[in-house]
């Protein structure tokens, strides 16, 4: 295909505060921590980035972190309006720890048989406490049984294309062939942080009282006042390990780190604090180009009017090593001989290419950022002679 013609141009760039994920995977030059546990992922909330991971694709056992899923699955039913926050629900014996042998030693809610709670304070013990009996009297109500409820986390796990992941419980306890990875863990957590806003504010919650016992939230992180960490969940049984997602903020731009098989506890939490300065001292995510914004403009033959705008058509986020920012600069290709009426609002007319000096970093479509109808005949007759010259 023939380049017609080529502009550069300076990107402005801004820091980042909507999520729009690219398909432009970047390789850093930069060296990232060394990190004690089986696996984990370090990834740029805004972009969907992975600035680091090792073995991020090995399937794990979740433990609690199965309770993102399980807390997603009842923040959709609310966004549905199948039900809502403020539903009360009556906790059935299957939910009560004292009647069900596999929540023995456990992670609860302490809930009692009979008892009225309403959905956003289940929510809170799901999240807080991780509570294996509010899993369960959640699921019970959204889906009206547990099974039912774990085919619904299924299937948004095909939604959300979490390729590795499978759940068969809706707390987490061991059971086969349940698994995940921390990839896909970086992205359903992602889904959580940009779903509500006062849902995802729960994870943030330090401790939780009911039934007259108090429990902390297990991720310490949360007390860190120099990491500004605001979720999301710990998980822990014997064959899994010592599991973590921490999401921090720095400003108006957000990481999310996962680490599967910690150590301990505490190991855990210094593994996630490891990637999460890394990623903050080392990576500013910045904005490329605002949807609709002109970044240049072209002749149109046959066109009425004969010039049109072009630019992207969607914010243009990406995450970016601090010391390369002021190098990187950005070129737009027109992939055409001729550019010609009629030309539809948005069509993909050629290529945003981002380059560090010699170097392609990345591509987006350039489009039109308007229609261009047909012109007269004596226009039309005008430029085609003119062509002809």
């Amino acid at each position: 295909m023939k380049k017609r013609r080529l502009v550069s141009f300076t990107l402005v760039l801004a820091f980042a505060s909507v999520a729009h994920a690219e398909d432009n995977p970047l390789a850093f030059p930069l060296t990232p921590p060394a990190i004690d546990a089986a696996s984990w992922v370090l990834m740029d909330a805004t972009t969907g980035q992975v600035l680091t991971q090792g073995n991020a694709d090995e399937r794990r056992n979740p433990a609690s972190l199965t309770k993102l899923m399980t807390g997603y699955v009842v923040d959709r039913a609310i966004d549905a309006k199948h039900i809502t926050r403020d539903d009360m629900v009556t906790v059935g014996k299957d939910a009560w720890a004292a009647g069900n042998p596999v929540f023995k030693g456990s992670s609860l809610m302490f809930l009692k048989p009979g008892e009225k709670v309403s959905v956003r304070d289940l929510s809170r013990g799901v999240i807080i406490d991780s509570g294996n009996d509010a899993c369960v009297a959640l699921a019970d109500y959204v889906a009206g049984s547990q099974a039912a409820f774990v085919d619904q986390m299924n299937q948004y796990v095909q939604k959300l294309g979490l390729t590795n992941t499978h759940f068969e419980t809706v707390h987490g306890l061991d059971a086969p062939g349940q698994y995940t990875t921390a990839g896909d863990l970086a992205k359903l957590s992602r889904a959580i942080i940009f779903g509500e806003p006062d849902f995802y504010q729960m994870y943030s919650e330090k401790s939780l009282s009911w039934n007259g016992i108090t429990q902390q939230n297990r991720n310490g992180l949360l007390w860190d006042k120099t990491l500004h960490v605001d979720g999301l969940k710990t998980g822990h049984t014997e064959s899994a390990g010592y599991n973590i997602i921490a999401s921090s903020v720095d400003g108006q731009r957000r990481l999310i780190a996962v680490v599967m098989g910690g150590k301990s506890s505490k190991g855990r939490e210094e593994q996630a604090r490891k990637l999460l300065l890394w990623g903050q001292n080392n990576f500013d995510t910045v904005q490329l180009f605002h949807a609709g914004k002109e970044i240049g403009h072209e002749n149109v033959w046959y066109g009425n009017p004969h010039r049109v705008s072009v630019g992207s058509d969607k914010d243009v986020y990406l995450s970016l090593p601090r010391e390369d920012v002021k190098r990187i600069k950005a070129k737009y290709v027109i992939e055409r001989k001729d550019l010609a009426a009629p030309l539809k609002a948005h069509e993909q007319v050629g290529t945003i290419q981002l380059v560090d000096g010699d170097k392609q970093l990345a591509s987006y479509p350039l489009v039109t950022l308007q229609a261009v109808d047909e012109a007269g005949v004596i226009t039309r007759i005008s430029d085609f002679i003119k062509q002809k010259l």
